[in-house]
């Protein structure tokens, strides 16, 4: 069974964005790179070969890594979700019932989540501890620091991320 990845229309045209990058400009950059260091004789001593074969390995590997996910793709219009419960795409405001603090957080894929930016991956504990509940709905989520007690304040539709 195919284990799906979830993530946004923007998050998966920025995913295609790079894949063609890598394989139309930087593979063909790193090509001519390897062409060039090897006019230089001995390999052994290369360094700048053995610099752009070390890069050519990490665009190989990051391509396959790229249509892996892109091949397990589940696409979802964060525009278009329901407000009923949280569910991937969402914004969602919570409350530390310790601190009074209000966090908010749009629930996004592992690769598109970016703490600083407001978005963190729905796999993540808080991500998990906070599917299915609703307004009012009170949950915890195991922190380093030790069990933070939080309720749902307000659940949005989330903008393509």
């Amino acid at each position: 069974m195919i284990e799906r990845v979830p993530m946004s229309k923007n998050g998966h045209t920025r995913m295609r964005e790079e894949l063609l990058r890598l394989q139309r400009v930087d593979r063909l950059e790193v090509i001519t790179a390897i062409s060039v260091a090897r006019e230089h004789g001995d390999l052994k001593e290369n360094a700048e070969y053995h610099a752009a074969k070390e890069r050519q390995s990490h665009i190989e590997g990051r391509i396959m890594e790229l249509k892996d996910k892109l091949g397990r793709a589940q696409v979802i219009d964060c525009s278009s979700v329901s407000c009923d419960r949280v569910i991937f795409g969402t914004v969602v405001t919570v409350e530390d019932l310790d601190s009074g603090q209000e966090i908010v957080y749009q629930l996004l894929g592992p690769d598109e989540s970016d703490v600083k930016k407001g978005s963190i991956s729905v796999l993540s504990p808080w991500g998990r501890a906070m599917l299915g509940k609703s307004i009012g709905d009170e949950f915890e989520v195991k922190t380093p620091s030790g069990v933070r007690l939080l309720e749902v304040i307000d659940i949005e539709k989330g903008s393509e991320a």
